[in-house]
């Protein structure tokens, strides 16, 4: 990541929006804005294998779910923040990740520039890609900033979307119970 450019960005928009870049309180805020920057977009440089590829085997292959998992990620149309939970859920044949490398795939998808939907289907891929899996499903649930503080102005609303793949695609019944044990979204 380019810091100083990120420094140099901020500094033109707070002289853009008729700020004294120089004056105390803004002095060093390219500076953070290019750290925390590095922090938040930090998915960009990372691959779900590299949380996926350790597991361990299992007998049997019921449903695995991990739920109420926060995420906060930034909207690539306005860089302003979303956030909420991730549900996730997939089909073991014979393996099985630790549940921590759920919530980190999660993390590696939300922090980076992203669009809600796309980081659904990137979850739910990653999962069916480096799991091998029978399937995977993916619901998130969230709130906008750029829906509730510009624009329409509502907050409170949020946004769901899912992901289904394999096994989910196939069986209604596996997607309902999956769905009913997240909060009953419905399929």
């Amino acid at each position: 990541m380019d810091k100083k450019k990120i420094e140099e960005g901020i500094r033109l928009i707070l002289e853009g929006i008729g700020e004294d870049v120089s004056r105390e309180g803004l002095a060093e805020t390219p500076a953070r804005i290019a750290r925390m920057y590095e922090e938040i977009f930090g998915g960009l440089g990372e691959d779900a294998a590299s949380h996926l590829g350790k597991t361990f085997r299992v007998d049997g292959g019921e449903m695995v779910i991990e739920k109420d998992i926060p995420f906060y990620s930034m909207c690539e149309h306005h860089l302003l923040p979303f956030y909420g939970k991730a549900h996730i859920a997939y089909v073991p044949v014979g393996r099985v990740v630790g549940l921590s490398k759920l919530a980190r795939t999660v993390e590696v998808f939300a922090r980076r520039p992203q669009v809600q939907e796309r980081m659904t289907a990137q979850i739910a891929d990653a999962l069916m890609e480096h799991l091998e899996c029978a399937g995977a499903m993916v619901v998130l649930e969230a709130e906008h900033m750029c829906m509730t503080m510009r624009g329409v102005r509502k907050p409170g609303s949020r946004t769901l979307t899912w992901a289904a793949r394999g096994a989910f695609q196939e069986d209604d019944r596996l997607c309902q119970r999956f769905l009913m044990m997240v909060g009953g979204h419905g399929c």
